[in-house]
């Protein structure tokens, strides 16, 4: 196969013809390129993935008509001098701002001036219309010193072709080009491949980037063609089912790229996805990510099976050496067989790999493909690509009910979806014949209700930790996961526009099942909890609500599974509540007994209980470093240890603590109410990942901490006496410590404080702290509202704990305006700067949320000043914050606040309904305010 390509590389000198003129070569690329620019402006389709007149076609036409063009500037064919492409151009993958990467190769039997002059004619054309050009000048034996030097010039010169001049001179430059890959691959390659990783920790990996490189990420364009180069060198073969496919769809994509921003580049940037996907003919942004998404994964995985045949391949030879080096020294001779050692029924681990044993029968052994799975995964072992190919192929004769497989994907490769808007539309509208209905009626790889030992070994696959995901992939590359779970189709390569996630839908269902499996020996029912895991957001697939919807799929999914009725209500339950516990921990007041009774009769059960809490942890850990942290963890396991004791008989009221605070805390208060005045501290503590919190230094021991783990936050903890109650009945003297009602304006206060010195709140919590053993002031009992924030900086070092004291007395007494600063410094910094594409902020009131309180729930983009415009508009409201919960994940701030009317009572419904549609237009209009280089709330 290889030999062939290069007789069709090196056959492809430009055709005979009248040499292009410059002029005529500016006209006739012009013409090529604004067709299809007109098109991208005017929202038209560019050329629809896959179509006639497509991107292969246009990238033909551009490399023909360059290489007359170069032809004519060279001149005649004389001996000796030959004009070369090389990397992109010479593959004749010529994208609208490709630069052209030129070798002018001579024989070194001209003058060195003669040459020059050649170059000048060459290359002075090429920079007067603007094209980029990468270009040199060698001999033949200086081409060969640099390549030996430099494996990115080796690389290219694999990739040459010759466009003008003496065309002996390039095949003899081929020739010794690909004699000396083959001959040095086996030092060569090993280098590629750190290269390749270096690549991957720089640009990440493709298809689960919101912007991602089509270049340079994993599974990019840069890791196709090294797949050729690999190919080339007859050490490994890459698999070519849909290789070659998905390069086109990432080339197509770059094209409009390039049209649709006017640059040179490969980053698909977010305001630019919308575009692109018009100009290649899809729906929308979502669809063309989804098919990019899967072209990158096709590439990735015939990257990853590549890659380990070639390191199979370089560990055979040096054990062939080392056994030629025995037998040479008279050592004994071991058998060249090194044997098939047994995993499951049907399946043995050969060479470093599950294959299937030489007696399996798939085609009658409906459960091999499961097991086969499972087996490899708890092996530690990839599953062979030919055992896979086998196990697909006995699948698709397993049940057959249609003639094509689910949804348009074509098996064997890698999922890539063959339509354009057609298949695009049905994955995202939710109209029409969805992925997971043709699924359904194409295949049925398994009997329904599955086998129990099917059941058995699904449950085998997703317990295996890491790895799992290799196997998994091996499967999805065949088009098996969609047959055995037809509406996964709905959320493969199906990308998040969060920050906060890190994978794509599918991806972070298969991250959730490996980080639930670590968690199995704390659950009574592992197999129910790797299982909820796999589906918790298998609703995000369709339109509505993911958690309700999924709880639909998940029930229809576990009987599938053959599951008993008890067990499929359980996983129901898990899937619709998989949010319950981190939304209640860290947005309600956990010392509010409705809190308590509300999240113990959604979930019922002791059982399900600590169900629901393993897989809300797998959940956090598998979405990304900011859904998970020490103080979350122990938020949830606060409330599940109070929602467990209501499940055993307690009551509500004896899991509602009185607020113990701590000594510093007390400390800080007593000094606040001695002084009259706000006093604060400022100190480092890492916020680390939950399951690190053991090794955590102690709070304030900045050597303490280990050089990776950096603090992501400082936390301030704010005392500020409380004035006076308002008119209303007074508290009884055995209320708990938060049933004094909070001051107005101390949290806007505090919060515009931050936000002048530029910091971003993570966190907040509020609540008042009675002194007894204090002397009472002019409104009775001593009591210090305690606000205790995690804070960060966006930029520079975190100012001085007595300049933010200054401010916030300042503040207090009203002295300083903050309202009037944060618009001079909004004024200061307003530029011009794209629209943003974020949601309106929405404002709701949680029904039953407590019973002493109103409870507000806000979610917004996070800017500058948003606290302070919250605290602002709840004080202008006349109710009084009776405790709050802020976070920020991500760009996003989700935020609970308590809130009585001044009798300390909560809010009537049609006032608290008024006050979050006020609240909810004040905020929207004043979305696009925020402005300046901080992020500060």
């Amino acid at each position: 196969m290889v030999e062939q390509t290069e007789t069709t590389r090196a056959a492809a000198a430009p055709e005979a013809g009248p040499a292009v003129r410059p002029g005529g070569y500016a006209a006739a690329r012009l013409r090529l390129l604004d067709g299809a620019r007109n098109a991208v402006a005017g929202g038209g389709d560019l050329w629809p993935l896959g179509g006639a007149s497509s991107g292969p076609a246009r990238r033909e036409e551009l490399a023909r008509i360059t290489d007359q063009w170069l032809c004519g500037l060279l001149g005649p064919a004389d001996p000796g001098v030959a004009l070369v492409a090389v990397g992109g151009y010479g593959r004749g993958e010529l994208s609208p701002r490709s630069d052209l990467d030129l070798l002018l190769l001579h024989d070194g039997s001209r003058a060195k001036g003669e040459i020059a002059r050649l170059a000048d004619q060459i290359w002075y054309p090429v920079w007067d219309l603007g094209i980029a050009l990468d270009h040199s000048v060698r001999t033949p034996s200086e081409v060969r010193a640099v390549a030996q030097q430099d494996l990115k010039a080796q690389l290219g010169l694999l990739d040459a072709r010759h466009v003008a001049g003496d065309e002996a001179l390039t095949a003899q430059l081929r020739g010794e080009a690909f004699a000396r890959w083959r001959a040095e691959a086996h030092k060569r390659l090993p280098e590629a491949g750190e290269l390749a990783d270096e690549r991957t920790r720089s640009h990440g990996e493709l298809r689960f980037l919101l912007e991602p490189d089509l270049k340079e990420a994993r599974g990019g364009l840069r890791d196709a063609t090294l797949l050729r180069a690999v190919a080339a060198s007859w050490l490994a073969d890459p698999p070519r089912g849909g290789l070659e496919e998905a390069r086109r769809v990432l080339l197509d994509v770059r094209d409009a790229l390039h049209l649709a921003t006017g640059r040179a580049t490969d980053r698909l940037a977010q305001q630019d996805q919308s575009q692109v996907a018009a100009a290649v003919g899809l729906l929308d942004s979502d669809v063309l990510l989804r098919q990019v998404y899967e072209a990158a994964r096709t590439v990735a995985y015939a990257n990853d099976v590549t890659w380990r045949e070639v390191n199979r391949v370089l560990r055979g030879r040096a054990g062939r050496s080392s056994r030629l080096r025995g037998m040479l020294g008279g050592g004994s001779r071991r058998a060249a067989d090194q044997g098939r050692t047994p995993l499951a029924e049907g399946v043995v681990e050969h060479d470093g790999e599950a294959v299937l044993a030489r007696t399996a029968r798939p085609e009658r052994d409906p459960v091999l493909l499961l097991r086969a799975a499972a087996a490899a995964a708890q092996a530690q072992l990839p599953l062979a690509p030919p055992a896979v190919r086998r196990l697909a192929e006995a699948s698709r004769g397993a049940s057959p009910r249609g003639s094509r497989p689910a949804s348009g994907l074509s098996p064997g490769t890698g999922g890539q979806t063959s339509t354009g808007a057609t298949s695009g539309a049905s994955a995202t509208s939710g109209t029409g014949a969805t992925g997971a209905q043709e699924a359904a009626t194409a295949y049925d790889p398994l009997p329904v209700p599955w086998p129990a030992e099917a059941r058995q070994q699904f449950v085998s696959l997703l317990g295996a930790g890491e790895a799992t995901v290799p196997v998994w992939e091996a499967l999805e590359a065949e088009g098996l996961i969609t047959r055995l779970l037809p509406d996964w189709e709905r959320v493969r390569s199906r990308p998040q526009r969060n920050p906060v996630h890190r994978f794509t839908v599918d991806r972070h269902l298969v991250e959730t099942a490996v980080r639930a499996s670590a968690l199995t020996r704390r659950v009574q029912r592992p197999d129910l909890l790797l299982v909820s895991a796999l589906l918790h957001d298998i609703g995000k697939g369709w339109p509505g609500d993911h958690s309700i919807v999924g709880e639909t799929i998940a029930r229809d999914t576990a009987c599938r599974m053959g599951f008993a009725a008890p067990d499929v209500e359980v996983v129901a339950m898990l899937v619709r509540h998989h949010l319950l516990l981190v939304e209640t921990a860290t947005r309600r007041d956990l010392d509010d007994p409705a809190t308590i009774r509300s999240v113990a009769d959604a979930v019922g059960s002791a059982g399900t209980l600590e169900l629901l809490h393993a897989l809300t942890e797998a959940d956090a850990l598998a979405t990304g470093p900011a859904a998970w942290s020490s103080w979350r963890s122990a938020l949830v396991t606060d409330l599940v240890k109070r929602v467990a004791g209501v499940l055993a008989g307690e009551t509500a009221e004896q899991h509602t603590d009185p607020y113990v605070p701590t000594a510093e805390a007390e400390q800080l208060a007593s000094e606040a109410w001695r002084s009259g005045g706000p006093v604060l501290t400022l100190r480092s503590r890492p916020e680390g990942p939950a399951e690190d919190r053991s090794a955590a230094p102690p709070a304030g021991d900045r050597e303490a901490l280990p050089e990776e783990q950096e603090p992501v936050g400082v936390e301030l903890l704010v005392a500020v006496p409380a004035p006076p109650a308002p008119d209303g009945p007074p508290a009884p003297a055995t209320a708990p410590d938060t049933s004094r009602p909070y001051a107005m304006g101390v949290l806007p206060a505090v919060a515009g404080v931050l936000a002048l010195h530029r910091l971003t709140v993570r966190s907040a919590d509020l609540r008042v702290l009675r002194l007894p053993d204090a002397a009472p002031g002019p409104g009775g009992e001593a009591s210090v509202m305690l606000l205790s924030w995690r804070v960060a900086t966006e930029f520079g070092s975190l100012p001085l704990a007595t300049r933010l004291r200054s401010d916030l007395a300042r503040a207090l007494d009203g002295s300083l305006d903050i309202a009037a600063r944060l618009a001079e410094r909004e004024a200061a910094y307003r530029r011009p700067r794209r629209v943003s594409h974020a949601p309106p902020p929405r404002v709701s009131v949680a029904p039953a949320g407590s019973e002493v309180a109103t409870v507000l729930e806000i979610r917004a983009q996070d800017a500058q000043g948003l606290l302070y415009r919250i605290g602002r508009a709840l004080e202008g409201a006349g109710v009084i914050v009776r405790s709050a919960h802020v976070s920020t994940l991500g760009s996003n701030a989700v935020d609970a606040f308590y809130v009585t009317g001044p009798d300390s009572a909560p809010l009537p419904a049609a006032e608290a309904a008024g006050l979050a549609r006020d609240l909810e237009r004040d905020l929207g209009s004043g979305a696009a305010a925020p402005a300046g280089p901080v992020r500060g709330r």
